[in-house]
């Protein structure tokens, strides 16, 4: 079982996007456990307050130190490990496929959901390990960031998708973008699915779907080429892309 533990001002967040689905299945047959611990509970303020004027000025508030502090103690404590603790931060380590293929090989995170104009350096000094952003913009909390780093790690754990070939062959599990799908009726608004899928030759459907994978990934992400592992077959059927070939 992978153990994820968020903190947060929003845990209501999480139930409505993680309760339902597959995320919400896997936790109903104990391969996942999702805990929401809401921040606020721990502030030893009389009006439940979390946050306070930044030192030095400056807009906007900040989350203090101890109702966080607090609120991770009560996660940890007794545990006789530190499990590896993210804040999600747009200054962080941009979080990527590869990324969340080593996090999948731990049992226990910690994530730490941010407000405000951000948190006391103090408490991110003491407990995190890690900081993570989903990308070069900003968004109002960490909850957004942190709802899609568990539902990317989480279908990466064992049993949690009923095959391994359901997530393998996904845009960039391999650094590369995924090939063209489709579905029944075989013709419609006057397209048809390609020949080779109906074909029933199932090694030249497999190499129809990697060239199909090369050629998306080409045109849409060629960034991705650079990371991807290629063949020499890979290579060549690329080269007849530059060369203006090789677009059926």
């Amino acid at each position: 079982m992978m153990r994820f533990d968020v903190l947060t001002l929003f845990p209501d967040m999480f139930e409505a996007v993680l309760g339902d689905s597959i995320i919400g299945r896997a936790r109903e047959n104990g391969l996942l456990e999702l805990n929401f611990i809401q921040i606020r509970d721990f502030s030893t303020d009389k009006h439940r307050r979390v946050d306070d004027y930044p030192y030095g000025g400056g807009a906007g508030m900040l989350m203090a130190v101890q109702p966080i502090y607090d609120a991770y103690r009560s996660v940890t404590d007794g545990l006789g490990y530190k499990p590896l603790t993210i804040y999600l931060s747009p200054q962080g380590r941009v979080f990527d496929q590869p990324c969340a293929t080593e996090l999948v090989q731990l049992e226990h995170i910690v994530l730490l959901c941010g407000h405000y104009e951000g948190v006391d350096q103090r408490v991110l000094d003491e407990i995190v390990d890690m900081e993570l952003s989903i990308g070069d913009f900003v968004l109002t909390g960490g909850e957004i960031p942190a709802m899609a780093v568990i539902d990317t790690v989480a279908r990466l754990v064992p049993g949690v998708l009923a095959d391994a070939s359901s997530y393998m062959g996904e845009s960039h599990f391999h650094s590369l973008l995924e090939y063209p799908q489709y579905t029944r009726p075989p013709e419609i608004l006057g397209r048809s699915v390609p020949e080779i899928l109906l074909s029933g030759h199932h090694a030249n459907i497999e190499v129809w779907k990697r060239q199909q994978s090369l050629r998306v990934t080409h045109e849409k992400r060629p960034d991705l080429l650079k990371k991807a592992e290629l063949s020499e077959t890979d290579l060549a059927f690329l080269k007849t892309l530059e060369c203006g070939e090789g677009e059926g």
